[in-house]
């Protein structure tokens, strides 16, 4: 059959299952690639999915925006962590994920041609979904520390800007915005009538005292932001695939047609399992993140050996390092040496819209003190043998 042209072939390709590709011929490899946590869900979780299983109208389609009990207690949990309050002018919206919530708010609220501001570096899926939309992406550079430009952002603003995006703690570099920063943001999209949208996936994960904020809690913020939330990740939830998304109530209608035409409602199941884990102990979270903030340490020590090699940009967030490698090797190369040679993953930099270096993403979030300093130790060496030769 003859090629036929698509959409699709302005889409990047996807880089973790490519960096998986490259694994899986090489057994024994340890992983900083793919950005998931060690930790399982808590056992509130599982122990609310007999309760799914014992009501026989489970089987069937329930509400697009998803079940009651959840949307209460997201509601509870917004109020109390984000300072969100949920009210006439506003609404919560369950998802299959949060890059889910990201590709209904991009259809939602725009048209093909249209120009969505990304920070960059940038989340590979967030551009692929602008351009699965047939919008453009526009990409405005963070400075030296990673941190948001916002006289830059406003720049950028054309008559065909519809959104403005944020990640907080961000991915892939770990940096956290400030209240400020993010405030002038804010103030930037209401003043051009255009869209905030704030991703939070990794809003629990943040380190040395340093504190989230939610755009959304603006004294009237709620007319144009649009956040995005998931469970994927405090809560060990990634394959049971839920998140949310608190928008302007003027859109509700327009997220719920992309959503029943794509999805019809987000799987029950897993909502009856994520109002479980919304119920868990606080102790559940404060120990799962205490462990991985002493896997980033020992982490940022080894990095710290490399500073004749690597500029590392101090982050508190997330759990990722996003690290510029002083070498003119194609960063997609040096991914592939690490795993073949020194079997130890990494994503390159590349894929997050930077080209102008050799830079890598390093993800700990799965990774445990037993086997950290086994996985960082073939990093240092790695990029110690492959650089200096």
């Amino acid at each position: 059959m003859e090629s036929l042209t698509s959409r699709m072939q302005a889409v990047q390709s996807p880089i973790i299952p490519m960096v998986g590709e490259l694994i899986k011929n090489s057994p024994g490899t340890i992983s900083l690639g793919q950005g998931v946590v060690y930790y399982n869900p808590p056992p509130e979780a599982i122990e609310l999915l007999p309760k799914f299983l014992a009501e026989p109208a489970n089987n069937l389609y329930k509400s697009v925006e998803g079940i009651p009990p959840l949307l209460t207690a997201l509601a509870e949990k917004l109020q109390a962590f984000n300072g969100i309050e949920i009210n006439g002018e506003n609404c919560i919206v369950v998802t299959a994920g949060s890059n889910m919530g990201f590709m209904n708010a991009i259809l939602a609220i725009t048209n093909p041609g249209d120009e969505i501001i990304l920070n960059t570096p940038y989340y590979f899926n967030h551009e692929m979904a602008i351009a699965m939309a047939g919008c453009h992406p526009v990409l405005v550079a963070t400075d030296e520390n990673y941190q948001l430009r916002p006289e830059a952002i406003a720049q950028a603003i054309t008559p065909k800007t519809r959104a403005v995006v944020t990640i907080s703690p961000n991915n892939p570099t770990g940096v956290v915005y400030s209240k400020a920063a993010l405030h002038q943001v804010n103030q930037i999209c209401g003043d051009h009538g255009i869209y905030h949208i704030s991703d939070e996936a990794y809003e629990y994960f943040t380190y040395n005292g340093v504190k989230h904020v939610s755009p959304a809690a603006f004294e009237s913020s709620s007319e144009y932001t649009i956040s995005l939330f998931s469970l994927s990740k405090a809560y060990g939830f990634a394959s049971w695939r839920i998140g949310y998304m608190v928008i302007p109530k003027h859109l509700f209608v327009a997220i719920k047609k992309v959503q029943d035409t794509i999805l019809i409602c987000p799987p029950v199941i897993s909502q009856y399992a994520a109002l479980g884990a919304l119920q868990a102990k606080a102790e559940y979270l404060e120990s799962n993140i205490g462990a991985i903030a002493q896997v980033r340490q020992v982490v940022l020590n080894s990095l710290n050996r490399l500073q004749d090699l690597c500029s590392i940009i101090p982050a508190n967030g997330a759990f990722y390092f996003f690290l510029k490698v002083n070498t003119q090797m194609d960063a997609f190369e040096l991914v592939k040496r690490l795993i073949q040679e020194h079997k130890v993953a990494v994503i390159p930099g590349t894929t997050f819209g930077i080209d102008d270096g050799c830079y890598l993403r390093i993800a700990y979030g799965a990774l445990q003190k037993e086997t950290v300093k086994e996985g960082i130790e073939r990093l240092v060496q790695g990029l110690e043998t492959i650089v200096r030769s």
